[in-house]
């Protein structure tokens, strides 16, 4: 007789346990993912001038980096990647450093010899910080 209240107590306790990690776990997923992702568009155009497109819905972010031209083999090029989990490859420049844990999260990369960082603050580029304005387009030497 013993070993049924023991049985059941263990089940009851089992029970409780996982709706706490199940609510706690959705909770912190949505907490990590409900800002979304940055979205960059690699563009080069007919000369093959590249330049960025970074846009993040939630912080109103919407601004273009173009580089020194011409720096690059593509031309009429467009790609827009989400930077929603660890990504390695983008179509120029390398990536140093992306944290998407909770997003936007850090995302860090050398592109034609240039730093260029995203973070949800500030965009920094070769280490001096440009505030987060819509519409505003940097042009690099």
């Amino acid at each position: 007789m013993r070993s049924d209240g023991l049985f059941k107590h263990l089940a009851i306790s089992l029970g409780i346990a996982l709706v706490f990690y199940f609510s706690i776990f959705g909770w912190l997923e949505h907490r990590r993912t409900f800002k979304g992702p940055w979205m960059v568009k690699f563009r080069a155009d007919d000369v093959g001038v590249p330049s960025l497109l970074i846009s993040q819905t939630n912080l109103n972010v919407s601004e273009t980096i173009v580089f020194p031209a011409p720096t690059n083999g593509l031309t009429n090029f467009s790609r827009t990647i989400a930077f929603e989990e660890q990504l390695a490859d983008l179509p120029f420049g390398e990536m140093v450093f992306q944290d998407p844990t909770f997003l936007p999260g850090t995302v860090t990369m050398r592109l034609f010899g240039h730093l260029v960082e995203f973070l949800p603050r500030v965009l920094i580029v070769d280490k001096k910080e440009y505030p987060w304005q819509a519409g505003a387009v940097i042009q690099l030497h």
